[in-house]
């Protein structure tokens, strides 16, 4: 039986591909001159709260760690956490609280639910920045009126559809291509949209499900109609635990495919669960910004200042780890384009026309903070993704995808 925490995890990304008050604080809001009020909005309680237990200590070993160099700008940082009860509107309330009663200056989510909190980000508190990883899917990323809105992993667009995964394939011998997601809308165009591409490429169609019943471990008439389409490739962007008993199943049916890939899984939890890491011996994991095995300034950055700051004890940080530090350097990324300034305005200002920031080598491209839905979803900046493949106890990049960059196709996911 895998362990909580990756069952848990698995639960917090799949809902990054599943889910697609008033007042505001003046310009002035969280800076007493000297003193920025960070919030970090995040899942401190309920279902999701194991997967982002990392969240706020990364965050303050991110500040911590930008006050030691030796170009930052002059200014303390006090950090605020509010819980979104792994609910949407829990996510609404929390967002509320940080913007109207704590007063941040800036307010980080890492949320798998900050889509019940968009429009109001993006209207009543539109004079707060809001930076993070956008993986909630929700529609407030793309929205080109909400200018505070910035979000980490670049504007993707889960209509949108990419060569890049079936470039990929092509790479490694593929020849037909299967999906399997569950009945939800950013997951089901992620899968779509991964056979979509392969058919670009060359690949055949082979099986497709995209109305599987989420957390499902009824895996049989999935692996039964990916034998018998003759797939040799596969996408799943589905909870680990699922992918897991997909693969098995494949396994015990005989059949060898050429590549299988997760969307989700990537990092530190999978590593705790002994039998989790046996299930995924050989299975491609899919990033978007890049592994800590490949050497970036930013990767190096990150394991070192997590170990210093936040007592990470490996060389592997936790997905919860990798999306607070990320939002916080986005955040600090904003504060020096704005001159070191502490007026909300003038930092938003300065990181929308931003389009080089790129998370020192941790996104594959620099991100455009002026363009809107110009990436696939899933895809990182130039519509690239990372692949990194378990092997024993290490997840070792594959030299094809390391990382493996598209553009995008004159189609849209076909439902």
């Amino acid at each position: 039986m895998f362990s909580k925490a990756l069952t848990a995890s698995g639960v917090a990304c799949a809902l990054m591909l599943a889910l697609t008050g008033c007042g505001s604080g003046s310009d002035a809001t969280g800076s007493d001159g000297s003193t920025l009020k960070i919030g970090v909005l995040t899942s401190l309680s309920g279902s999701a709260s194991a997967s982002f237990t990392g969240v706020e200590s990364a965050v303050k070993a991110r500040l911590a760690a930008y006050k030691e160099e030796s170009d930052a700008c002059k200014v303390d940082f006090q950090v605020v956490a509010a819980d979104d009860t792994s609910t949407p509107q829990g996510a609404l309330t929390a967002t509320q609280k940080l913007v109207r009663q704590d007063k941040v200056f800036a307010v980080l989510p890492v949320s798998s639910f900050f889509f019940g909190a968009g429009q109001y980000a993006g209207t009543q508190a539109k004079q707060t920045l809001f930076a993070g990883p956008g993986f909630d899917g929700g529609p407030q990323w793309l929205n080109k009126d909400y200018r505070n809105l910035f979000n980490a992993m670049g504007s993707n667009d889960y209509d949108n559809v990419a060569s890049t995964m079936g470039e990929y394939w092509k790479s490694i011998g593929g020849t037909k291509a299967a999906a399997v997601s569950f009945e939800t809308r950013s997951s089901s165009s992620a899968a779509l949209a991964s056979v979509q591409s392969a058919e670009h490429a060359g690949l055949q169609r082979g099986y497709v499900n995209v109305k599987v019943p989420f957390g499902t471990k009824d895996v049989g008439p999935l692996v039964l109609g990916i034998k018998e389409s003759g797939a040799d490739v596969l996408y799943l962007p589905v909870t680990p635990e699922t992918a897991f008993a997909i693969v098995a199943g494949l396994k015990q049916a005989g059949l060898k495919m050429k590549s299988v890939l997760l969307a989700t899984g990537y990092g530190a939890d999978l590593l705790k669960s002994e039998p989790a890491v046996q299930a995924a011996q050989g299975l491609g994991f899919v990033t978007s910004t890049a592994p800590v095995e490949i050497s970036t300034p930013g990767g190096q950055a990150m394991v070192a200042g997590l170990k210093k700051h936040a007592g990470m004890r490996t060389d592997l940080p936790s997905f919860s780890e990798q999306m607070g530090w990320l939002a916080a350097d986005l955040l600090l990324h904003g504060l020096k384009k704005s001159g070191c300034g502490t007026s909300q305005a003038k930092v938003i200002d300065a990181l929308r026309a931003s389009k080089d920031w790129d998370a020192n080598g941790l996104s594959p491209e620099p991100i455009d903070f002026s363009s809107y839905g110009v990436l696939a979803g899933s895809h990182g900046g130039g519509n690239c993704f990372y692949v990194s493949i378990l092997k024993g106890t290490k997840f070792e990049p594959d030299p094809k995808a390391k990382p493996v960059c598209g553009r995008l196709l004159d189609e849209k996911v076909k439902r």
